[in-house]
């Protein structure tokens, strides 16, 4: 999350055990026109899950003719994996980022167990043990739509050199005083060894 504008990157596996399923699945969900989330875990809690909160998203704002802003968003979401966990857990985490009037761009990280905290750089699963150390070393608030890319497609280079089973492909998303869109790809055909 930077001063203007807030950049989610995400890989487009799914994975069951040790069998790639598809190198295509989208997992950045467009909320509304102002918020993306991301979530990572099982693909059928992920999808079923994510599908849930966009859908009730969507539902609040036809009902009540106004949207949440980001921070309210993100409470109800953790306060929708709160009520699950007491009942039958949703095995996924989640970053949810957007773009408000008064705030800006804002960015919260959830987890499985509805811990929520407001944060400026954000990862969750195997790769956040590579690339929240490159994140804390390179992130300026007041970075550049394409230093911030610089610094996802240095993340994504660690990920692809560490991990052993790395993931092919990448989505970009961005959200911003525009609105929220896909920024860019990044595919392991553009990748140059």
């Amino acid at each position: 999350c930077f001063k203007d504008f807030a950049l989610i990157a995400a890989d487009r596996s799914q994975y069951q055990s040790i069998i790639v399923q598809k190198t295509d699945e989208d997992k950045v969900l467009l909320l509304d026109e102002s918020k993306l989330m991301t979530a990572v875990g099982e693909a059928a809690d992920r999808t079923r899950f994510s599908e849930y909160i966009q859908k009730n998203l969507s539902l609040y704002k036809f009902r009540n003719s106004s949207k949440l802003s980001t921070f309210a968003t993100a409470n109800f979401i953790r306060g929708e994996l709160a009520t699950a966990l007491r009942q039958g857990p949703y095995q996924t985490n989640l970053i949810v980022a957007g773009w408000d009037e008064k705030e800006g761009a804002t960015m919260y990280w959830m987890d499985y167990l509805a811990c929520m905290h407001k944060q400026n750089t954000a990862a969750h699963g195997y790769c956040s043990n590579f690339i929240l150390s490159l994140m804390d070393k390179h992130y300026r608030e007041d970075m550049t739509v394409d230093e911030a890319l610089a610094l996802i497609d240095m993340c994504i280079e660690q990920i692809r050199m560490r991990l052993i089973v790395s993931p092919p492909n990448f989505t970009v998303k961005i959200v911003d005083k525009d609105g929220a869109r896909l920024f860019a790809h990044r595919n392991s055909a553009d990748v140059i060894y």
